[in-house]
């Protein structure tokens, strides 16, 4: 008997599952609706992708590439347009953390790449301010490396931070935030440092992505940068790490593709990006550097004020919109009256036990903060009615 390969789009369903082409899929599998009012947040699912991102995913969809050419293709388009040496599409930020990780230790070699996460022989050590310790930090030790914290929850000296390189130190770790103040090494004082050094820079600027200037100083402003590319509306699982064009190269060599064509058997082999997904990333950061940013922020911040609007007359709660200067804009803050008897954590577990769910954040006991580039229209006016009913 002689195998045949099927063209599963030519092969007629005949179970259920027949259902999910047509409706609201969430519903047929029996999961709530999440109103988000978070943001792109990874327990929400991230990202809506915009029209030309998912009509550039089904685009891709129509036909097989080599996918190291268009890893390569894709990365020249994102190095052009920030400005960069060379760019790498990854499985999200944390896997560009992971496997730039992976390039600083083991660069192309194929020995050390095979041998990683086991770091023996191997530079492994990466520093990082302990002012700037956060959750995702845990990811420098993916691929076998250190972290090793230098200063303390008051702040950090360069002399310190100089201090603290040894023979094993292979990277400075630095978290890029628009607000760090003189207590915290500057970026472009750690760059310093570890060049002197002889060693590499490795920036987690996930979100930074506006203003579009600053996006493009963080992407050049280090030897490898990580970014998430959700922020930008691409897929939840799609992120880019822009550098040297050596580094880069080490990234790819480290990375799920080195696993296939290069013999390495790299452990990036588990970071696996679609081809859909590349494609994705390309299209969201064009849409992302030609669209009118003065009109998407202020759609967010007439979102707001509106809601702000109809909220006034609450006898428990005082409302406020706060103005950022990132890629979320503006933000609602409803702070809660000591006389209402209740809390923000209380207020967010009823909006969450309510049809449909609500999900938004908090800042402190007695204040709570809703995003509103993550409403699709019409949905502010039913977190407005619920706030109502739970504070008057």
């Amino acid at each position: 008997m002689s195998l045949r390969l099927l063209n599963f789009s030519k092969v007629r369903r005949v179970t259920d599952l027949a259902i999910f082409t047509d409706g609201d899929v969430y519903s047929k599998l029996g999961v709530r609706h999440v109103i988000n009012a978070m943001g792109n947040q990874t327990v929400l699912g991230g990202s809506s992708p915009s029209d030309v991102v998912r009509e550039s995913m089904e685009n891709a969809n129509l036909n097989y590439v080599e996918m190291r050419e268009l890893l390569e293709k894709s990365g020249e388009f994102i190095a052009g347009l920030l400005g960069t040496e060379a760019a790498y599409v990854t499985a999200g930020g944390a896997a560009a953390m992971a496997l730039s990780t992976a390039a600083c230790m083991a660069g192309n070699d194929p020995d050390k790449i095979l041998q990683l996460p086991d770091t023996t022989g191997m530079k492994n050590q990466i520093i990082l301010q302990q002012k700037q310790r956060y959750s995702y930090d845990r990811v420098y030790g993916f691929a076998g490396a250190d972290l090793i914290t230098v200063g303390d929850d008051q702040g950090c000296t360069s002399e310190e931070m100089s201090e603290a390189i040894t023979p094993k130190t292979v990277a400075i770790a630095y978290f890029v935030q628009p607000d760090w103040d003189d207590s915290v090494v500057s970026l472009e004082e750690t760059v310093r440092i570890a060049h002197e050094k002889g060693i590499k820079v490795i920036a987690d600027a996930a979100s930074q992505i506006y203003p579009l200037d600053y996006m493009r100083s963080n992407a050049t402003g280090a030897d490898l940068v990580c970014f998430g590319a959700k922020y930008l509306g691409a897929p939840h699982d799609t992120g880019f790490v822009c550098g040297t064009k050596d580094l880069i190269d080490a990234v790819s060599a480290n990375g799920f593709i080195g696993f296939h064509t290069g013999g390495r058997r790299a452990i990036g082999r588990a970071y696996k990006v679609t081809r859909q997904g590349i494609v994705a990333v390309v299209a969201a950061l064009d849409e992302w550097f030609t669209m009118n940013h003065e009109d998407r922020l202020l759609s967010i911040d007439d979102t707001l004020t509106t809601m702000k609007s109809n909220l006034q007359g609450i006898l428990h709660a005082e409302t406020n919109v706060v103005h950022h200067n990132q890629f979320m804009g503006s933000t609602l803050h409803v702070k809660l009256s000591p006389d209402s008897g209740l809390t923000a954590e209380g207020v967010l577990k009823q909006l969450d036990e309510g049809t449909p769910r609500i999900w938004a954040n908090s800042d402190g006991e007695d204040t709570l903060t809703f995003n509103a580039h993550t409403l699709k229209p019409g949905e502010e006016d039913v977190v407005v009615e619920r706030l109502k009913e739970i504070i008057s």
